[in-house]
């Protein structure tokens, strides 16, 4: 029996006629173009889009036109915009948030979109407004592959352990694997902003994905420890799971050009930013689509530990 659901999209492909769909990498991953973001797309041609990202776990429009203003129309057709749990919108926007390598927002380690709370990211449309002229690229990994591929004995252990997560294990902090992290005013600010108020939530390592019926690892550097594992174990066994996630068979790299869109299933991945830009100015800016309360294989929901506390009160 295939260890992950067979599941395939359910629309009418003549929604998408006049667009051209091209893979991105072996596994998953297409490049869509040909198709007018900035128009007012029909129902169909939503619903298609949905189902791509739900077959394909990311999708990338290059080169859209869209500004901040087109970008929120557009993502609302899927949903309810949700601001960041603790960073503000960029300013003029309903929810966007301004991520800029120049102050911080170097988002350099592998991480589920909010998965510190209980429903975090459904979808999350990433623009780049501003992009180097070399390096900056996002990186996304399918943790749907990643279990499908462990051995047994590891999918049977992740199939019945828990994690918790927390904003306190901010990525654009604790990512800097084998390299020194030179704290600087702008990340020191922008740490305080993050975890100004605390979030805990336990979460199962592996979730049934709502629609697609596939499980997936939820991992990310917002993880900060098994539950039930000393601190040494916990360790260990994370990185052995991250390391199945985040071989470069289960990845693929997306090289940003100016208004590209690219919109990922939060539920079937991780990603991460490649800081390897130096000075030059790379700004991308994001909208979420809010998802629900994973599903473990035993039926049980995610559960809130600690919700949007003030840091002060929960130290």
């Amino acid at each position: 029996m295939a260890v992950n659901a067979v599941w395939s999209p359910n629309f009418d492909p003549k929604s998408l006629a006049g667009a051209t769909l091209e893979p991105l990498a072996g596994k998953f991953g297409v490049a869509v173009r040909g198709l007018d973001l900035k128009a007012d797309l029909a129902d169909a041609q939503i619903d298609a889009i949905t189902q791509l990202v739900y077959k394909h776990k990311v999708v990338v429009f290059p080169k859209t036109g869209l500004d901040d203003a087109s970008q929120e129309a557009f993502v609302r057709r899927f949903g309810k915009i949700i601001p960041h749990p603790t960073v503000p919108s960029l300013e003029g926007t309903e929810a966007i948030l301004d991520v800029d390598g120049s102050k911080g927002g170097r988002a350099s380690s592998w991480h589920t979109d909010f998965s510190f709370v209980d429903a975090y990211s459904k979808f999350t449309f990433l623009r780049g407004h501003v992009v180097p002229e070399r390096g900056g690229d996002t990186l996304f990994a399918d943790t749907a592959a990643a279990y499908a591929e462990l051995p047994a004995p590891l999918r049977a252990l992740a199939d019945e352990s828990w994690a918790l997560h927390t904003n306190l294990f901010d990525y654009a902090r604790v990512g800097r694997e084998n390299r020194v992290f030179h704290e600087t005013a702008e990340t020191k600010q922008r740490y305080d902003v993050f975890t100004h108020k605390v979030f805990q939530t336990e979460h199962p390592l592996v979730h049934v994905h709502p629609v697609t019926g596939e499980r997936s690892l939820i991992l990310g550097h917002f993880i900060q420890k098994l539950i039930g594992f000393g601190p040494s174990d916990s360790r260990r066994l994370l990185e052995i799971f991250h390391d199945h996630a985040t071989s470069p068979e289960n990845t693929l790299r997306w090289k940003w050009s100016v208004g590209d869109l690219v919109v990922w299933d939060d539920r079937a991945t991780l990603h991460r930013a490649v800081d390897d830009y130096g000075d030059q100015p790379r700004i991308v800016r994001r909208s979420t689509i809010w998802g629900e309360a994973p599903v473990g294989v035993d039926g049980r929901r995610s559960i809130p530990v600690i919700n949007g506390v003030e840091r002060a009160k929960a130290a």
